[in-house]
């Protein structure tokens, strides 16, 4: 558990409608993070995360490199970490 972080993002930029939640889905799944993310109403989209420093580096590599999505900012902060957290969900408003 030690190794773990959550962490919780605003993203800002051409982030809806460009398959941003999916990429998070299928990349968070691949890198064995937990979490969840949602669009909200403001056009920004919000995700909590949890799992190794380096997989969410990675997660967020991938959503970067993606061909729609343009992230042109981000709010983070740490969270405490939940145990026994299982699966990455996408969240609807």
């Amino acid at each position: 558990m030690r190794d773990k972080v959550r962490k919780h993002f605003y993203f800002s930029g051409r982030v809806q409608e460009v398959g941003f939640r999916y990429q998070a889905k299928y990349a968070a799944d691949e890198l064995n993070l937990t979490g969840w993310v949602c669009n909200l109403y403001d056009g920004r989209v919000e995700m909590e995360v949890q799992g190794n420093d380096s997989a969410i580096d990675r997660l967020l590599g991938r959503l970067y490199s993606a061909k729609w999505i343009r992230i042109t900012d981000i709010e983070m902060k740490l969270l405490p970490v939940r145990p026994g957290e299982k699966g990455f969900r996408v969240r609807g408003y």
